[in-house]
């Protein structure tokens, strides 16, 4: 990624993970048909949320993470011609660990 973005305070910047192209009949799966993953890597993070008294409580996710996140959660954006979500810590439901790499959104060619 050539540019540089830096959410603020509790916003995480995600890129999707891609589901499979196939079912395990083999029947292949066309984009029009397909969902959109709710599943992505965290590419940057805020410095953190801002309490009553003024200290900021730093994120629970941080770069790399593999999440997993709501379906309409998050606003989508375009940078360097990739396409990544904006979300609030909040909006995160869980962080995976141990899942197996997959393909991301933006790597396909």
């Amino acid at each position: 990624m050539a540019t540089k973005f830096t959410p603020l305070h509790d916003r995480i910047l995600v890129r999707r993970i891609e589901e499979g192209e196939t079912t395990r009949g083999g029947i292949i799966i066309p984009d029009s048909a397909k969902e959109k993953p709710q599943e992505g890597e965290v590419v940057s993070v805020g410095k953190g949320k801002i309490n009553e008294e003024g200290k900021v409580r730093p994120l629970d996710v941080k770069d790399g993470d593999r999440i997993l996140f709501g379906k309409y959660s998050g606003t989508e954006i375009k940078l360097d011609n990739e396409d990544f979500i904006i979300m609030r810590e909040e909006e995160v439901l869980g962080i995976l660990s141990g899942a197996a790499k997959r393909e991301t959104a933006g790597s396909r060619k």
